[in-house]
């Protein structure tokens, strides 16, 4: 409400028209003016301390004048703008498990903050696999793989030991070697992302199937498969810390799950015996390999380095003279096993851990060359074949020792696994994990258009999403040995790994104005 100033009254006169009663000279006394005060009376013009005393004095009208409701209402604006900003703190999408975005959107990462193994438990010491399997389209796949008899492991210092050493340093991309920088940097991730068809909601599924894999971790820091090899520790504990591995998770990172790789860790490095072993069963030693390799990788620890170097020296020394890998060290094994090993191996050679590359891998491919057809296109169980199933492996294999996507035999192989596009009715996480490394190392509209969306889309849609903790964020275990051997943990975990499969691993080639060209390393 507003009001017009009042009219002063005019003073009373005398006969000669002054005031009454008032002075025309009054003395007043006040305090003498210290030196700020005289400095600021003299060099201060009058207007400024007037249009000063203005200002406050509108202000503080505006504060009395507004009403209450308009006073809550910018309190409540000022609210509601706080908790906007405050999922910037997030660490990229690790805890945002509900985007509720559409599968065709972008990835939403922070930008500013930027396999398989196993396989059916024998009952008998004779490998049980693929060998009756027709060559043009595979069964859901029976190979041998993982047995119940883990073997001597060794323990070389108590796993607190080991837990006393780590997490002093800080991993974050600085720290990580080249070829697994797109993990832990949020631009370089986001970029990845971005560019190999990645979005918002398949970042929602990991983070979903994280949060699930932390919940199963047990107390001492391992984990086991629900299947038919619940003995094989290493193997599942190994697989289990991949995918946080993949979206940037140390223990010396600052990420959600710190403890629960540290621990996993500690436990996996504690299996690792004087001459190397972490298990007799060959499998599930490739496999503790790669998860110590790509720890080391991606922090530089020493002690993770010792214990992986010592590993990868077990892992080499026990190759067979025909260039596989058996269930046990030095006998003959298959296609499948030697998948793993060569992935150990790749990911030793990423971490800088030295072994005699030329001879390994040499003896790898003569071995791949005894069990491929069409001039290395396709691949076989121990003979020469064309299976479904393991000619992504022996593509994958061939990449890792020195194939590029531009070798003829590559891009017929590439033509080959397109006859088995990812589908509803037949989910296969082993075919699946391999196949989609493949088509993404080998670029192009074949990933683009053709696989990426469909078994992106394939993954988000069959993942559990509902309330029960039990579940939510894992997948059902799926009809092949995957899920019979390792169960739903082993099916999430491979679901994971290729729905990070973006960011993973770098490619070691690229296309480049419509050429190929090798990325710099």
């Amino acid at each position: 409400m507003s009001t017009k100033p009042e009219k002063p009254e005019t003073p009373a006169t005398d006969s000669a028209g002054k005031p009454k009663g008032v002075p025309v000279i009054r003395r007043v006394e006040v305090a003498e003016d210290d030196l700020q005060t005289r400095v600021l009376s003299r060099h201060v013009p009058a207007w400024v301390i007037s249009g000063a005393i203005h200002v406050v004095v509108i202000g503080v009208g505006i504060l009395f004048l507004s009403s209450p409701e308009n006073v809550a209402a910018k309190m409540d604006d000022n609210i509601v703008a706080a908790q906007v900003e405050e999922p910037k703190e997030e660490k990229e999408n690790l805890t945002n498990e509900d985007i509720g975005f559409d599968a065709d959107l972008a990835a939403a990462t922070n930008v500013d903050k930027e396999d398989v193994a196993n396989v059916e438990a024998p009952k008998s010491d004779e490998p049980v696999g693929l060998e009756n399997q027709k060559e043009d389209i595979a069964p859901q796949t029976a190979n041998a793989g993982i047995t119940d008899n883990a073997g001597p492991t060794g323990v070389d210092g108590p796993a607190s030991d080991v837990g006393a050493q780590m997490g002093k340093d800080g991993g974050n991309a600085s720290m990580s070697v080249d070829g697994m920088k797109g993990r832990n940097s949020g631009a370089t991730k986001d970029k990845l992302l971005k560019a190999g068809g990645g979005n918002s909601e398949s970042e929602a599924a990991v983070a979903r199937g994280l949060s699930w894999l932390a919940r199963k971790q047990l107390k001492d820091g391992s984990w086991e498969y629900d299947g038919g090899s619940k003995a094989n520790k290493v193997a599942a504990t190994g697989m289990a810390l991949l995918p946080f591995l993949a979206a940037g998770e140390t223990h010396k990172s600052n990420g959600k799950y710190k403890k629960t790789v540290d621990g996993g860790l500690q436990w996996l490095m504690s299996r690792v015996g004087s001459g190397g072993m972490m298990s007799a069963n060959m499998y599930e030693h490739a496999i503790g390999c790669v998860t110590l390799c790509e720890a080391t990788g991606m922090t530089r620890d020493p002690l993770v380095k010792r214990k992986a170097t010592d590993a990868i020296g077990f892992l080499v020394h026990a190759q067979a003279k025909n260039g596989s890998w058996g269930y046990s060290s030095g006998t003959e094994g298959d296609t499948s096993i030697v998948g793993w090993q060569i992935q150990a191996l790749h990911s030793a050679k990423l971490a800088e851990i030295k072994f005699d590359k030329e001879k390994v891998y040499g003896l790898t491919e003569k071995f791949l060359n005894d069990v491929s057809s069409d001039s290395g296109a396709k691949y076989g169980y121990r003979e020469k074949g064309a299976s479904q199933s393991l000619t992504p492996v022996g593509l994958l294999s061939r990449y890792y020792i020195g194939w590029t996507p531009k070798h003829p035999a590559f891009a017929r192989g590439v033509e080959f696994i397109k006859q088995f596009p990812p589908a509803m009715n037949f989910f296969d996480m082993y075919f699946y994990y391999y196949a989609t490394q493949v088509m993404h190392f080998y670029d192009g509209p074949d990933w683009h258009k053709f696989w990426n969306p469909k078994i992106r889309d394939l993954l988000i849609n069959l993942q559990n999403k509902s309330a029960d903790e039990t579940l939510k964020g894992s997948w059902e275990k799926d009809g092949g040995f995957i899920g019979s051997s390792c169960g739903r943990l082993g099916t999430t975990c491979l679901a994971l790994l290729t729905l990070e499969v973006y960011y993973r691993h770098l490619p070691l080639y690229k296309r480049d104005n419509g050429g190929l060209a090798e990325l710099e390393r």
